[in-house]
């Protein structure tokens, strides 16, 4: 579904990341977990497209086809959506106008989506105006739902979102994933996810199939989500960064 091969950007001039390559097969569920500053959002914005980050080198390939040099919208065409970690507000843009606009000529019942997840009443509000962070990340699930992509990006769905709101968002998460039914890891008639997670909290709602580690812009290993999640609580992301440096003197 997604192909990644030595990928190197930069935002005015600042390199961000560096030589990074990693897949996510159809029906995969990819958890991506770093430090804060690591790159994890850059490389989700890159993947979608956004204009101020510049790939220097590598290539992005989805479903088979290079889309390095794609515009946004034709990312979003092929199948991409995203869920931003901090997304803007828009003041003047009511939830309903932008949901009725990204539902174009499917037919979808906006009113009982929206009630289904308790945001019915923000449907004449503001986009995001004084919205709180789990009502923020509803918004988004409820945009990406209207939109129906092959593959997902979230960036940190936990981020912001109290424990009463995390329940709701997480089975949201594994709703749209699974398209509703019931499914396990690898199964090929789940939707695609490249996941970035801190806490690890998502994975108690998804079936993860694999998870990289991205630090200083660069991925240092990749293995099972559970297992490296593990690690990382009880070493840190400075072991796997000394386990990398180890690995690379051996190759010198």
């Amino acid at each position: 579904m997604l192909q990644i091969e030595d990928l190197c950007v930069e935002v005015a001039g600042r390199p961000l990341l560096k030589n990074v390559s990693l897949t996510v097969e159809k029906g995969e569920t990819t958890i991506l977990f770093g430090p804060n500053g690591a790159g994890k959002s850059a490389l989700l914005s890159t993947i979608m497209g956004f204009s101020n980050y510049k790939v220097t080198s590598g290539k992005i390939y989805f479903k088979g086809k290079d889309i390095t040099e794609a515009p946004i919208d034709e990312r979003a065409k092929m199948g991409i959506g995203i869920m931003s970690q901090r997304p803007p507000n828009i003041a003047g843009v009511k939830l309903r106008d932008l949901l009725e606009i990204e539902a174009g000529s499917k037919s979808s019942n906006l009113n009982e989506m929206a009630r289904s997840i308790d945001m019915e009443r923000f449907l004449e509000r503001d986009i995001n105006v004084g919205f709180s962070g789990g009502e923020i990340k509803r918004s988004e699930l409820l945009q990406l739902s209207i939109q129906q992509p092959d593959f997902y990006l979230l960036d940190e769905p936990e981020s912001g979102v109290d424990p009463v709101n995390m329940a709701q968002v997480g089975n949201m998460i594994k709703n749209l994933i699974c398209d509703n039914k019931k499914c396990t890891a690898k199964d090929p008639n789940r939707k695609s996810a490249l996941v970035i997670t801190h806490t690890g909290e998502i994975l108690d709602y998804l079936a993860a199939d694999k998870a990289y580690i991205l630090c200083d812009g660069t991925v240092m290993c990749s293995g099972n989500p559970t297992r490296l999640l593990s690690e990382i609580k009880t070493q840190g992301y400075e072991e796997c960064i000394r386990c990398k440096l180890n690995d690379l003197k051996q190759l010198d």
